[in-house]
């Protein structure tokens, strides 16, 4: 196995992080040191699982200290939160859960050697919250071994749980009962046998538990837009999104954003379902893409501003598979530019899951130092 050495930019206790379920790596910190293995892949099958546990002996034979406790994701039914608490029983250390955005954030703060408090803009598909919902859009404040929610995107349900990120026309379904439209379901959807059970499962909230996902209004939108509606991979909405909308501001420019299009409501909520209501009657899906693009970073921009203005924090971190969308990071990027916020995005780790293992280190590390 060949492991990534990143530098840190203070003295650190030993400690073994376990990451989460997709693109998996494992992360031993000794020291100012930090060592990342490549990823195992996604722990849903047996070689992957057997990957994953190889890697982290490896990094543990390699520890000059053994870990004085072995941190993992909250979720309890991943491979490698079960593996963790083998390795933990093993070696008679604790175990130190971490929030799943929480993480993403860390890990930027630690490849940046922020201790400093942040405001964590963590955008990504899916990751088990503090109270056991389905996360994926959030702002939170961060230091160190602590974190709070300030914020999340209006959640929307999933007709059929995890079924429905996998088939983006369902969130469409979604985003048209949440606008008192289930009616329209059954029409724009008509070549889906299951569009009249979806529609009436959203009636009766049966089998539809909500989520903050900000991939999750990346794949109404593709679907509202006709861009996507089954995904064939991991993120294909997304990415659909991304190039139909590139395709249209290289010739007509970015479309201006319109305020109107967003909501932040006194408890921090980011709501979307006006400009989910404006793609839905749009016909142009390049134009629509584009749209999407430009008012997610205004509204991103302002989110930010405004808990930035209330919180007395400037340091803004980006995390989270959603920024792998180069569109989103320049649009906000020149949303922010004449404000006085600092934009941190990482640099040396992509976004994803595969820096989980990093940031899960960088929290367990400052909560055994007594850091906030």
């Amino acid at each position: 196995m060949t492991a990534m050495v990143m530098k840190l930019a203070e003295m650190l206790p030993p400690v073994l992080a376990m990451g989460a379920w997709f693109k998996n790596t494992v992360c031993a910190v000794q020291g100012d040191t930090a060592l990342i293995s490549g990823s195992a892949g996604d722990l849903g099958d047996a070689e992957a699982c057997r990957t994953h546990e190889r890697y982290a002996r490896e990094l543990l034979g390699g520890m000059a200290q053994p870990p004085v406790a072995i941190a993992h994701d909250l979720h309890p039914d991943f491979h490698s939160t079960c593996f963790a608490a083998e390795l933990a029983g093993e070696l008679s250390v604790p175990l130190i859960g971490v929030q799943h955005h929480h993480a993403h954030i860390a890990a930027v703060c630690a490849e940046h050697g922020v201790t400093e408090p942040v405001l964590g803009l963590a955008l990504d598909g899916v990751g088990l919250g503090t109270d056991g919902a389905a996360w994926g859009g959030e702002l939170l404040r961060v230091e160190g071994a602590t974190f709070q929610r300030l914020g999340h995107l209006r959640p929307l349900p999933m007709p059929g749980g995890d079924r429905a990120a996998r088939e983006p026309w369902r969130m469409a379904a979604a985003v048209l009962h949440e606008l008192g439209r289930s009616g329209e379901i059954g029409v724009r959807f008509a070549d889906e046998p299951a569009a009249a059970t979806v529609a009436t499962m959203l009636q009766r909230d049966l089998n539809c538990p909500r989520t903050s996902s900000m991939g999750r209004v990346f794949d109404a939108a593709a679907a509202l837009l006709g861009l996507c509606l089954y995904q064939a991979h991991d993120a294909q909405a997304p990415m659909l999104l991304e190039q139909a909308a590139t395709r249209y501001i290289a010739v007509h420019g970015w479309p201006r954003a319109n305020s109107s299009d967003w909501l932040i409501t006194p408890s921090g909520q980011l709501d979307l379902l006006p400009l989910l209501a404006k793609l839905a009657e749009e016909e142009d899906a390049g134009r629509g893409a584009a749209c999407i693009h430009a008012t997610l970073a205004a509204a991103l921009a302002d989110w930010v501003f405004q808990t930035s203005h209330r919180t007395g924090v400037a340091t803004i971190v980006c995390g989270g598979g959603c920024f792998f969308n180069q569109l989103l990071i320049r649009g906000l990027n020149e949303s922010l530019a004449h404000s006085d916020l600092v934009l941190l995005l990482p640099q040396a780790l992509p976004p994803g899951d595969s820096s989980i293992a990093l940031g899960q280190a960088w929290v367990a590390v400052h909560k055994i130092n007594g850091h906030t």
